[in-house]
């Protein structure tokens, strides 16, 4: 008897609809096709054990597994729970399977039955609502973050039996409920840290400021211990609170990676992701044999934070360099090509040199001569270029850490940031995808930024006495938008262009000695 079950497949962060054809027959075989990979070929030995665990008859006869679309490749374990649907139904001990018709099932089987999680269950329930099933069957770890998607039953399941039941009654499992606004709207600002205890550091938290104000690229300088990476855990806590599709997106790219915390629903907070300077290249932009989302990924619509930058390896940090310019990444394959979203806030720092205290206030520095330099090259021009501001960060005075006056909180700091990113959605309203003063193209900077005669002079009396790069004029007028949007000023003013050209350290020639 032939039978048919749905599962999906997910590529990318999008999910494709596999119909799973089950033909029990006359022979003494079990074949599964359909380009399984090793882990969906082990299937049909966790199934059979599942299934006489459970008292249920595993057919000695022949059967043939297909996983259709036939071409694609199907990898993960995550077609067990279908398939055994699938053997069931085809021996007969399921007996109303016109109703397998309307429901995509998935999870993973252990030998005694139980429905381990899956990976990509958001993605997959987005795909069923589309194709138009009834309901979608998961594991009940996943059955929270599948039940996001209105207009589709999603059903919890923690074991083979449960399955069976289903399908032998219909009142026997309840759908999950989840209130995904109330949950989403409620956490948005439930943060553990913020910047009301970070003492002094006043020029700092302004360039966190602008740098969420207006999306742009940061990289922190300082010695060991000045707050660099404090500084940085705390800017998600100002950045503008995600919208629900820019949480959808996220939640999406996790659920793909299996990052989402157990019984999770809806991410709303944006994300930080601090990865080690051993990561290699493909865990932070993606791939592998089967493709999957890297750092940069993970880092979608939040943070990415690159501590002691100079310790990357320097191929990793380069194939960072175009998804930072189109905001996605590309893995391409011999049969296919997969786009993860990658549009990150990169937030980088480093020790001015290798002891740590070049430029310290009270330390001398004990690096040799031409090391500081060398030290600095490290992190490639180009890369350089992408950032739009270089800070210095310096030690904090005693006299500010015994301070007891309460500092900015985060809270505060965030709304003029939110009114501030206000600005620039409407200058931006009819120009898809650029949504921040740091996306904007040339052609809409030479039209956007107009600096005035005095602030033109300014600029150009500092290109020339402090022989900053050709590649910092564009970054200056930038962050000038930025900070006259934070003024709310609809001019840029020559004290927003002398404020911008003050975070560009780093282009200034003997700088490092």
């Amino acid at each position: 008897m032939l039978v048919k079950t749905f599962g999906s497949a997910v590529y990318g962060v999008e999910a494709i609809t596999i119909t799973i054809e089950v033909n029990v027959s006359m022979g003494q075989s079990y074949t599964i096709v359909g380009l399984p990979d090793n882990a969906v070929r082990e299937s049909l030995q966790r199934t059979e054990s599942a299934i006489k665990t459970n008292d249920w008859y595993m057919p000695r006869t022949k059967i043939v597994v297909n996983l259709a679309p036939a071409d694609i490749r199907k990898t993960g374990s995550a077609f067990d729970l279908p398939i055994a649907i699938g053997i069931l139904g085809a021996s007969e001990q399921i007996e109303n399977t016109e109703r397998l018709a309307s429901y995509l099932i998935m999870g993973e089987l252990g030998l005694d039955g139980t429905v381990n999680p899956i990976k990509g269950a958001l993605p997959i329930a987005i795909q069923a609502r589309k194709e138009g099933f009834k309901g979608l069957i998961v594991p009940t770890a996943n059955a929270r973050e599948a039940g996001m998607v209105n207009q589709l039953e999603v059903y919890g399941v923690a074991h083979l039996n449960d399955v069976v039941g289903f399908f032998k009654d219909v009142n026997s499992l309840q759908p999950a409920v989840v209130h995904t606004r109330e949950e989403f709207f409620g956490n948005q600002y439930a943060f553990d840290i913020d910047f009301s205890e970070v003492k002094g550091q006043e020029n700092i938290k302004r360039a966190m400021e602008i740098a969420a104000a207006g999306g742009h690229n940061a990289i922190l300088i300082g010695p060991p211990g000045a707050g660099k990476t404090m500084l940085a855990k705390r800017l998600p806590t100002i950045l503008p609170p995600l919208s629900l599709q820019e949480a959808l997106e996220t939640t999406k790219i996790h659920s793909v990676a299996g990052k989402l915390p157990e019984h999770s629903a809806l991410i709303s907070k944006r994300p930080f992701r601090a990865p080690h300077h051993t990561i290699s290249d493909v865990a932070l932009v993606g791939g592998g044999g089967t493709p999957q989302p890297g750092e940069i990924s993970l880092a979608h619509n939040g943070v990415l934070f690159l501590d002691e930058l100079p310790e990357f390896k320097r191929a990793v940090l380069e194939v960072m360099r175009q998804p930072m310019e189109e905001r996605r990444v590309t893995i391409s394959r011999a049969k296919m090509a997969l786009d993860f979203p990658a549009n990150f806030m990169l937030v980088a720092s480093m020790n001015p040199c290798m002891c740590g205290f070049y430029n310290h206030p009270t330390r001398e520095c004990s690096c040799p001569p031409g090391s500081v330099q060398k030290y600095l090259n490290k992190v490639s021009g180009p890369l350089l270029d992408r950032i739009d501001l270089h800070v210095e960060v310096t030690p904090v005075a005693f006299s500010e850490l015994s301070n007891q006056t309460q500092a900015e909180s985060s809270a505060t700091i965030r709304g003029r940031v939110i009114r501030a990113r206000d600005i620039q959605a409407e200058r931006y309203r009819e120009h898809p995808g650029i949504y921040a003063n740091a996306q904007m193209t040339s052609q809409l900077l030479r039209s956007i930024c107009l600096i005035g005669a005095a602030g033109e002079a300014l600029l150009k009396k500092a290109m020339e006495r402090l022989n900053l790069s050709a590649r910092a004029y564009d970054r200056i007028l930038k962050v000038s938008r930025t900070i006259a949007d934070l003024a709310e000023s609809a001019d840029i003013k020559p004290e927003h262009v002398a404020e911008a050209i003050h975070y560009r350290s780093l282009d200034r020639e003997g700088w490092a000695g």
